[in-house]
């Protein structure tokens, strides 16, 4: 059959209509986002990329979502604007400052819990992003760092909104976006990437199922949802600062959560402290550094009461494939109260 036939007998079988609400565009589910990091991080030993590969894999997925976001962050500043496609420096370490164990950081957490007035757990998030865009090849565009700000919030039938929005690189640090009572707003300048309205969705695995608040159990959950095919216990920092990653993607923890977490992680290998940082946002915070595969690993807590205020991902050899030196920001996520 000729070229033109097979066209239009696909144009008038219509496989995917405009009105079918299957098609829409909508985030992905738990259980896809699951199998994708699933894709990534479980696969049998005998068959598993390099690690090397599995990094530059990463890198390439990241590569689809940001291209169009890393244009858009040079319409926003204008073409003549440099600071738009700089990538912001990696956070310093105060000088002199003692660096917290932390051990200390997980009593300081319990102690907060037990509080009267201790914060809940909450279903959503808000959280500011910068997220290093990159390409490889002959002519290809120079790394660019896209700004981002994402709130979600839950309603009680289960439907949930977010709103994302390209923050102005022009003034970095500055929110965007103002969480309140009636419901997020734009508040600055902003190019609004999305401001959607979701229906109810239901699931009995994680992210949807509600997390646990003691350390053991908190592991097990952390597992499942980084890995739902073999939930095995983590023990490798790499996987739990990615599973804690991905947790607070969907998760606002609260006191009792944030405690778990902090007595997690003082029992995670590698994971040493650094000092004391001020994040992106201005917040005083305690630094705790994980270095492996050409990559540095911040994670920074709040040290009165174990928050996780941002994760920080640094470079640490240069690559001329994807046109990076060591130092750069890979990317850098604060999360928001």
């Amino acid at each position: 059959m000729a070229h033109d036939d097979e066209l239009a007998l696909l144009r008038a079988a219509d496989p995917v209509p405009g009105d079918d609400i299957r098609h829409r565009d909508r985030p992905l589910p738990a259980h896809a986002e699951r199998q994708l990091n699933l894709l990534l991080h479980s696969a049998p030993v005998a068959r598993r990329r390099p690690a090397r590969q599995v990094r530059r894999l990463v890198w390439g997925i990241e590569m689809v979502s940001l291209a169009v976001a890393a244009a858009l962050a040079l319409v926003l500043a204008g073409s003549s604007s440099a600071p738009a496609a700089a990538a912001p420096h990696p956070l310093t370490l105060r000088s002199g400052s003692t660096p917290l164990p932390l051990d200390r950081i997980a009593d300081r957490a319990s102690a907060s819990a037990a509080a009267a007035n201790a914060p809940r757990l909450r279903r959503g998030t808000h959280v500011r992003t910068w997220s290093l865009a990159l390409a490889s090849g002959p002519g290809a565009e120079a790394p660019i760092t896209l700004p981002e700000e994402r709130v979600t919030r839950w309603r009680a039938d289960g439907s949930h909104t977010e709103l994302v929005v390209a923050t102005d690189p022009r003034r970095p640090g500055k929110p965007v976006i103002a969480d309140g009572d009636d419901g997020p707003h734009l508040v600055h300048d902003g190019k609004v990437l999305s401001d959607r309205t979701y229906p109810p969705s239901t699931g009995t695995a994680p992210p949807q199922t509600r997390p646990p608040h003691t350390p053991e159990a908190l592991r097990r959950y952390l597992a499942e949802l980084s890995r739902p095919s073999d939930p095995a216990p983590l023990t490798d920092t790499r996987e739990l600062l990615d599973a804690v990653a991905m947790f607070l993607r969907h998760w606002t923890p609260g006191a009792r959560e944030s405690a778990a977490l902090a007595h997690l992680l003082a029992d995670a290998d590698g994971l040493r402290p650094a000092g004391t940082v001020t994040d992106r946002l201005g917040r005083t915070g305690q630094a705790y550094v994980h270095e492996s595969e050409g990559l540095r690993r911040m994670l920074i807590l709040d040290p009165s009461d174990g928050d996780v205020l941002g994760l920080e991902d640094t470079v640490t050899k240069d690559d001329r494939t994807y046109g990076v030196k060591a130092g750069d920001v890979m990317s850098y996520s604060a999360w928001v109260r």
